[in-house]
C-alpha cells in the first residue's frame, strides 16, 4: 500500500458516491494498491481492513483527528480530538489454524470459525436489524460445529457458543471495533462510542472534495490551467496561487 495522490482520491471519491460504506472502503484501498488486487482486500479481515484506511487516512490528512459528537445525555454537541496512534490497535496472538481459522470449546461444543471480511459485510447490506446481522454473520462465518460428535448449523448453536465466539473474534481482530471512552464537561455524563474509520474518513473526504473542487474552479477560471495540472500541485503551492487570485 502507497501513499494517494490528489487527482487519485478525487477519483475514488467519485466512484465512490453511488457505493455503499463497504464498498467505498475498497475503493479507497484499492486507489493505494496495485492493480488487481480488490479480490485480495476484499478478503482481509474487518479489523486488517480498517487498520489500512487509518494509515491511508493518516497519509492523506494527517495523524490528527477531529470529530463532534452529542451528549448522550444533555445533547451538548462536543468537539474532540485524538491522534491515529490512540484508536491504532495490536491484536493479541491468534492462535488460529494453518488456514486462519480459530476455534472455541464450550462446554461439550466445539466450533471453528474464521473472521468476517468484506465479502461477508457486503452480503448482509439488506439485513434489517442487529439481531438478523449477527445471525447471517455467523452463518457465513461457521466452519464446523460440533455437539458430542455431532454435526450442527449456526441456528442450533446456543447464546453462550456464540458469544465465545464473537469475544475470540473481537480478541484476535481487535481493529475491527474500536471504541472511545468520552466524557461530557456540560453534564459528566461518561459513555463509550463506536469509531467508525470507514464513515469518518469518508465524511473527511467528502468535505476535502468539494473544497478541492473549489479551488480548481477558481484556478482553472484565473490561469486557464487543466485539473489534472492544479491537482499535481502541493497544497502549499496550490493556497499561494489562490491567495494571489483572492488578493
Amino acid at each position: 500500500m502507497r501513499p494517494i495522490s490528489a487527482n487519485e482520491l478525487l477519483a475514488a471519491w467519485e466512484q465512490g458516491l453511488a457505493q455503499a460504506p463497504v464498498q467505498q472502503a475498497l475503493t479507497l484501498l484499492a486507489a493505494a494498491s496495485d492493480e488487481g488486487q480488490l479480490e485480495a482486500l476484499a478478503k482481509l479481515s474487518v479489523g486488517e481492513r480498517d487498520a489500512r484506511l487509518l494509515t491511508l487516512r493518516e497519509w492523506a490528512f494527517g495523524s490528527q483527528l477531529n470529530s463532534l459528537v452529542a451528549c448522550p445525555g444533555c445533547s451538548e454537541q462536543l468537539e474532540f480530538s485524538f491522534d491515529a496512534n490512540d484508536i491504532r490497535v495490536t491484536a493479541a496472538s491468534s492462535a488460529s489454524g494453518p488456514e486462519g481459522d480459530l476455534s472455541v470449546s464450550v462446554g461439550d461444543y466445539q466450533v471453528s470459525f474464521r473472521l468476517p471480511n468484506s465479502f461477508d459485510l457486503y452480503a448482509i447490506l439488506d439485513s434489517q436489524d442487529v439481531a438478523e446481522s449477527r445471525r447471517r454473520l455467523l452463518q457465513r462465518c461457521l466452519l464446523t460445529a460440533h455437539h458430542r460428535g455431532k454435526k450442527k448449523s449456526a441456528k442450533q448453536l446456543p447464546a453462550p457458543v456464540v458469544d465465545a465466539m464473537a469475544r475470540r473474534m473481537a480478541q484476535v481482530d481487535p481493529q475491527a471495533t474500536v471504541e472511545l471512552a468520552l466524557s461530557c464537561p456540560e453534564c459528566s455524563h461518561r459513555w463509550r462510542a463506536t469509531f467508525d474509520i470507514v464513515s469518518f474518513f469518508w465524511s473527511e473526504i467528502n468535505a476535502w472534495a468539494s473544497r478541492i473542487l473549489r479551488e480548481v474552479h477558481t484556478l482553472a477560471c484565473a490561469y486557464g490551467w487543466r485539473e489534472a495540472d492544479i491537482l499535481a500541485m502541493s497544497p502549499w503551492r496550490r493556497q499561494c496561487y489562490l491567495d494571489m487570485v483572492g488578493g
